[in-house]
């Protein structure tokens, strides 16, 4: 008997509904073509928002490179070229609005970023539950889930630090996240969160046109693949400009050390360095099979929102290449790093003992870990609750074999000791007492 091919989930149906409604407003002239041109989105914010200045410019180029990608290869839906136009918008409207809050708050660019904990890994190894539990402790700090999606305060916000309004903000980013489960309920089972959760800085290189999130959101190669032969160090410049601004807006002691992560820093290492060059570096490792298959899962699942057009085959491709890529730039750029700055941490460590990982990584950073257990714990139950439902996956979804995965990956799993089995990781915890 001939087996079935194992096929990825489809989107859901509220995706053909909104795709339906923006083509039909189109017709009628009810909604506006999309016009994904940089002039254009550029004038409009200015437009909208009264303001003139940017900041560095030298985002216009990566700017460029997105919209000629998406254009040509991403294949957007109506629904996901509506969609492309919103964000783009938004992401100008912040840089204008960044800008303002420069020139009248001089205080925020000087505020210091010192010995910030940069957690760096590929997709799905583990970075949010690492990040989440260093961020429950209240002696570092961290950004918000409605932070990345909105880093920038509108007009007015100095109303909200004297407590006379509320930040809009949070509720904005609920109503966003809302839209994302209709779109996609499987979305609070591969990433759990809320307005308030402890989440990455990814938006922050997103305010750049910068960044992994547009490779898994649309199908831009080009755009992927002219990244890798730039350097990066602009943008971490304003990703640190905005913690910054994100800092002063959280009224936040800038003693405090920040707890950052997102995939990103795998490939842009030396210029997370450059800007930060006093940061502690925690690089977690997972199974190469678990990391490929559940970030083909991932982009998946986000890709189909936003067209008609996506083959899981070329999808596990992708994912299969850019993991390698991230590993292989990952370990070029620690070979400069000295070791005391750094520690390794695997995700079945975490999984079988995440307290003495933990008590590992607290003796690195030369913290106390006794005030922050109960705190972790508090995550580590409320994680419970937010994730409903397991991700499930598979490689052969994507067009992939657990041998060709493995022989890919085979040096980086011998080089750093990345196992399954229960006595691998008792072997390392015995190495580490």
């Amino acid at each position: 008997m001939q087996r079935q091919p194992i096929e990825p989930p489809r989107r859901t149906r509220f995706i053909d509904i909104a795709d339906k409604v923006v083509r039909a407003g189109r017709k009628i002239g009810a909604v506006a073509p999309a016009r994904l041109e940089k002039d254009f989105l550029l004038e409009q914010a200015a437009e909208k928002t009264g303001l003139d200045d940017f900041g560095d410019p030298w985002f216009e180029k990566p700017f460029e490179v997105l919209l000629d990608s998406v254009k040509r290869e991403a294949r957007l839906n109506a629904a996901g070229d509506f969609s492309a136009m919103q964000q783009f918008q938004y992401v100008l409207e912040s840089r204008l609005y960044a800008q303002m809050w420069f020139k009248q708050h001089l205080e925020i660019l000087a505020r210091p970023i010192r010995n910030p904990v940069v957690i760096v890994g590929p997709m799905r190894s583990g970075t949010t539950r690492l990040h989440r539990l260093l961020a429950s402790d209240k002696r570092f700090a961290h950004m918000r889930s409605f932070e990345t999606i909105s880093p920038v305060p509108r007009p007015g916000f100095e109303d909200v630090l004297a407590g006379e309004k509320e930040d809009f903000r949070p509720k904005l980013a609920a109503r966003i996240m809302k839209v994302a489960r209709l779109a996609n309920p499987r979305t609070l089972s591969i990433h759990p969160t809320g307005p308030y959760e402890p989440e990455e800085e990814l938006g922050l290189l997103v305010a750049s046109m910068w960044g992994m999130k547009h490779d898994a959101q649309w199908q831009v190669p080009s755009y992927s693949a002219w990244c890798a032969q730039e350097s990066a160090v602009p943008a971490y410049r304003y990703m640190a400009d905005l913690l910054r601004l994100i800092g002063w807006s959280q009224q936040e002691s800038s003693l405090r050390p920040w707890i950052l992560k997102t995939p990103q820093h795998m490939l842009d290492l030396p210029a997370l360095l450059e800007v930060f060059p006093d940061a502690r570096l925690i690089f977690t490792h997972r199974d190469p099979k678990q990391v490929v298959g559940s970030a083909a899962s991932l982009a998946w699942n986000q890709t189909i929102i936003y067209s008609d057009h996506v083959d899981p085959d070329r999808m596990g491709q992708t994912w299969l290449d850019k993991t390698a890529e991230m590993i292989a730039r990952m370990r070029a750029a620690r070979d400069a790093i000295p070791p005391e700055r750094m520690i390794d941490v695997h995700y079945d460590d975490m999984e079988t003992d995440w307290r003495g990982t933990m008590e590992r990584v607290y003796r690195f950073l030369e913290f106390d870990i006794e005030p922050a257990l109960e705190p972790m714990q508090g995550f580590l139950d409320r994680s419970a609750k937010l994730k409903r439902h397991p991700h499930r996956y598979s490689l052969e979804e994507f067009g992939l074999s657990e041998g060709q995965v493995r022989e890919r990956f085979a040096d980086y799993v011998s080089t750093y000791g990345v196992a399954t089995d229960r006595e691998a990781s008792e072997t390392r915890r015995r190495m580490w007492k």
